[in-house]
C-alpha cells in the first residue's frame, strides 16, 4: 500500500509530506484548493505524463516521490527486480519534474526510464473518477475481471499453455510441409539423378588415375617404334651382343699366354656387356611399359569423357561424384521418411487442437458461470445506490472470438439503466454519475479479486446526495477493509466513513506574496468542523454541527 507522498514544487504545492494507513482515507476542501493537483502530483509518480507547466512559478524543477510498502512477491516488486532494482518489499518511486518538459524517473534511488516506472506501477494503483473509464470499457479487463473473479487464473494458465503447444505444433507442420512440398517437386530430378550416377558409379580419384593411363598410353603410341628399334639393336637377334661374346671367350683362352696384354681389353668388353644387357632390360621394360591395347584406350577415354560429362551436368568436381550420389540417396530417403514424419506432425497438430478446444470450453463454461455470479453480486449493489431499476450483465457475443491464449470467449459488460429499454455496452448506456457508481458496485465485489493495493476515487460521488451519498461512503468503507482506499469526495456523507481525513485548503505563505496549498491531518474535532462545512457552506451553524455529529457517531 502507499504509506508516505512527498510533494515538492508542483503548481501550488510548495512542499507537503503525507503519510497514509490501510482503510479509506478522504480528502475535502472547497473547488480550486488544490485536490485535482495532489492527484496529477501522484500520477506523476507513478509514470503518467509530465509537462514543464506542473512545475511550480519561479522553480527550476518540482519532485514528486511516492513510497510503497509491498509483500515481496508483488508483480511490482517482481516487475523491479526484473530491471536488477533490489528491494525487500519497499519500492520507492521518485519523478523530476524540469521546467522545460524533461523529465527523470527513479525507482530505489536508482534512475529508469519513464515508461520502466510505468510498468512497474501499473499494479500498484487505480485511480478512478466519475468519467474515468479505463478498467470499463476494454472488453479485454473485462475478461480478465471475470476471470479474477471467478478464480480462473489456473484454467487461464492452462489454456495459455495448451495454445502455445497448438501453435508450435502447426509451425512444425507448416514447416516440414513446406520442406517436403520442395522436395517432392524435385523426386522426379532426384530419382533420375540418383539412378545415372549410380550406374556411373565414380570412384574419388578415378578422374586423376584415368587421366594418367590415357596420357601414358598415347605418349607410348608415339615412342612404340623407336623403343622397338633400339631394343632390336642391343638385345636383338642382330645386335652385337652375340659378336662381342664370341670375341671375349677366345681373348679369355689366349690371356695365359700375354695376361698383360689381354687383361685390360677383357674389363672393357665385360663392362660392355653389362651396359649392354642393362640397356636391353630398360628398354624391355619401357615396351612392355608401353604396350597398350588400342581398345583399351577407348575404354578410358569413354569412362573419363563420361565422368567429366557428369561433372558439368551436376555442377561438380569429378571427385565429388561419389559424395553426390549419397546425398541424393540421402534426399530420397529423407523424402520418404519426411512423409511418415509428415502424417506424425499431422496427428500431433490434431492432438493440440482437441487438448486446446478442450481447455478452451472447459474455461469459457467456467467464465460463463463466473458471469452469472458477478452479475448477482453487482445488482445486489445497485439499489443503494439509487440505481433500483438498473440492472447490470456480462455480454459474451455469440460469434465468440478468434481462438488466441485467452480462450474463445468475447465479452462485454452491458447495462440496462431503466426497466423496458435495451441493455448495451456500459460506456454507451450509462451516464457519467451512473458510470461511476457501476464502477464503484464492480470495485466492491471484486475488492479481493486482483485489484491493485490503493485504489483512489475522485469525486464519483459528484451530483449524489443524501442516500446515494451514504451509500456510496458505506460501500467505500467496505472496500477499504480489504484495500487502501482514497477518495476526494465533496459529500460529508461519504467523509464521516474515513478512517483518516485530510483537508486541504489554499492560503498565503509567510511573505504573503505566494499562495501554496496545504493539507492538513483532521482529529476528531477538526473533522466534524469539516463536515459541518460541507454541510452548511460558508456559515457553520450549530445545526451543521449537530448533524456531523450524528453522521461521526453513525460510522463509530
Amino acid at each position: 500500500m502507499l504509506v508516505q507522498l512527498a510533494i515538492r514544487d508542483i503548481v501550488l504545492i510548495d512542499r507537503l509530506d503525507l503519510e497514509f494507513e490501510p482503510g479509506l482515507t478522504i480528502l475535502t476542501g472547497e473547488t480550486g484548493a488544490g485536490k485535482s493537483i495532489l492527484l496529477d502530483a501522484f500520477s506523476l509518480s507513478l509514470g503518467g505524463r509530465g509537462d514543464g507547466s506542473l512545475v511550480r512559478h519561479g522553480e527550476e524543477q518540482g519532485q514528486v516521490t511516492a513510497v510503497f510498502d509491498l509483500s515481496i512477491e508483488h508483480p511490482a516488486i517482481v516487475a523491479a527486480r526484473a530491471q536488477d532494482i533490489e528491494s525487500d518489499g519497499e519500492l520507492i518511486l521518485r519523478r523530476i519534474q524540469m521546467a522545460d518538459g524533461r523529465t527523470r524517473a527513479f525507482v530505489n534511488d536508482q534512475p529508469v526510464s519513464a515508461q520502466t516506472l510505468r510498468s512497474i506501477a501499473r499494479g500498484l494503483v487505480e485511480i478512478h473518477g466519475q468519467h474515468d473509464d479505463r478498467a470499463l470499457v476494454d472488453a479485454g479487463t473485462h475478461r480478465q475481471l471475470i476471470d479474477a473473479f471467478g478464480g480462473l487464473l489456473a484454467e487461464c494458465a492452462q489454456v495459455r499453455d495448451a495454445h502455445t503447444a497448438l501453435h508450435a505444433a502447426r509451425d512444425a507442420f507448416a514447416q516440414e510441409q513446406a520442406r517436403l512440398e520442395a522436395a517432392r517437386s524435385e523426386a522426379d530430378y532426384l530419382r533420375h539423378a540418383h539412378a545415372e550416377l549410380t550406374k556411373l558409379a565414380p570412384v574419388p580419384g578415378e578422374e586423376s588415375a584415368l587421366a594418367e593411363r590415357r596420357t601414358a598410353m598415347m605418349q607410348a603410341e608415339k615412342v612404340n617404334g623407336e623403343l622397338r628399334d633400339a631394343y632390336e639393336a642391343i638385345a636383338g637377334d642382330g645386335s652385337m651382343l652375340s659378336a662381342l661374346s664370341s670375341v671375349m671367350r677366345r681373348l679369355e683362352r689366349r690371356q695365359v699366354q700375354a695376361p698383360e696384354l689381354i687383361a685390360p681389353p677383357l674389363l672393357a668388353l665385360d663392362a660392355a656387356l653389362n651396359a649392354f644387357d642393362s640397356a636391353g632390360q630398360a628398354l624391355g621394360e619401357a615396351l612392355r611399359l608401353a604396350h597398350y591395347d588400342k581398345n583399351e584406350l577407348e575404354m578410358v577415354e569413354e569412362r573419363l569423357f563420361a565422368l567429366r560429362a557428369a561433372g558439368r551436368k551436376y555442377n561438380v568436381a569429378v571427385d565429388a561424384l561419389a559424395e553426390l550420389a549419397d546425398k541424393l540417396q540421402g534426399d530420397l530417403a529423407a523424402l520418404d521418411a519426411g512423409e511418415v514424419h509428415l502424417r506424425q506432425l499431422e496427428k500431433a497438430v490434431a492432438t493440440a487442437q482437441k487438448t486446446y478446444d478442450s481447455a478452451a470450453r472447459g474455461l469459457s463454461d467456467r467464465r460463463k458461470v463466473a458471469a452469472r455470479e458477478l452479475e448477482k453480486a453487482v445488482n445486489s449493489e445497485l439499489a443503494p445506490l439509487k440505481l433500483e431499476g438498473a440492472s447490470f450483465l456480462v455480454h459474451f457475443r455469440p460469434e465468440g472470438a478468434s481462438p488466441g491464449p485467452s480462450g474463445i470467449d468475447q465479452l462485454e459488460f452491458w447495462v440496462k439503466t431503466n426497466p423496458g429499454t435495451k441493455p448495451g455496452p456500459l460506456m454507451k448506456v450509462a451516464s457519467g454519475g451512473e458510470l461511476a457508481r457501476f464502477m464503484l458496485a464492480l470495485k466492491v465485489v471484486l475488492a479481493d479479486r486482483g485489484s491493485a493495493p490503493t485504489l483512489v476515487f475522485d469525486e464519483i460521488d459528484t451530483g449524489a446526495g443524501g442516500a446515494v451519498a451514504e451509500a456510496i461512503g458505506q460501500r467505500l468503507a467496505r472496500l477499504a477493509s480489504g484495500v487502501q482506499v482514497l477518495a476526494v469526495t465533496h459529500a460529508p456523507q461519504v467523509a464521516a466513513q474515513a478512517k483518516k481525513h485530510f483537508r486541504i485548503a489554499k492560503g498565503p505563505l509567510d511573505d504573503g506574496t505566494r499562495v501554496a496549498t496545504r493539507v492538513t491531518h483532521l482529529g476528531q474535532k477538526a473533522r466534524r468542523e469539516e463536515i459541518a462545512r460541507m454541510l452548511a457552506g460558508a456559515t457553520i451553524t450549530e445545526e451543521a454541527r449537530a448533524a456531523a455529529g450524528r453522521l461521526l457517531d453513525g460510522t463509530v
